[in-house]
């Protein structure tokens, strides 16, 4: 299946120097990364890359940037929110990892494995985006909203214990 934002590099394009590549999502294929992570909007999606070779892959640096909207976690309002998010990854080819298994070291960097003889630098953004998120988005009207459907705050809330609901019981 081929993903929303599909930007595929063939892998014998990258050379011994650096590759310097730029990919912006289009509108339509920002109104399908809209439906696959929730979104109210995505105005806009852009990714620059660096790509180099390695020992053991490909690495990629750069920043992704994008305007979204999502629902408030409480009210459902548009919250709105402007992602810059630098990030390292290492593309290894399918299989050079036994059982998804590999020891993390101090240059630890995200991993995404790729199948054929291309690497896809769309869907490394749309997934860079997806993790830069807030998990969880709240409006100015967030409080109201959850203090109508009966939500306490924590320092409202009673301390739970393991006999709490029978000293109730004894207590009738």
């Amino acid at each position: 299946m081929t993903p929303e934002l599909h930007r595929p590099v063939r892998i014998d394009q990258i050379g011994e120097g650096a590759l310097h590549q730029r990919i912006e999502a289009d509108g339509d294929e920002r109104r399908l990364l809209m439906g696959r992570f929730g979104l109210l909007a995505l105005d806009m999606l852009i990714a620059d890359y660096t790509l180099q070779r390695d020992a053991s892959g490909i690495v990629a640096t750069g920043r992704v940037r994008a305007d979204v909207a999502q629902p408030c976690v409480a009210s459902g309002e548009p919250v709105p929110e402007s992602v810059d998010e630098p990030f390292t990854l290492r593309f290894l080819p399918e299989g050079s990892v036994e059982d998804g298994e590999f020891e993390l070291d101090d240059e630890a960097m995200d991993t995404m494995f790729y199948a054929g003889s291309s690497i896809d630098l769309g869907e490394a953004a749309a997934e860079t985006l997806a993790l830069a998120l807030d998990p969880y988005p709240r409006s100015p009207h967030a409080e109201e909203a959850l203090r109508a459907a009966g939500v306490l705050k924590e320092e409202e809330a009673k301390p739970l214990s393991a006999l709490g609901g029978l000293a109730d019981l004894l207590k009738k």
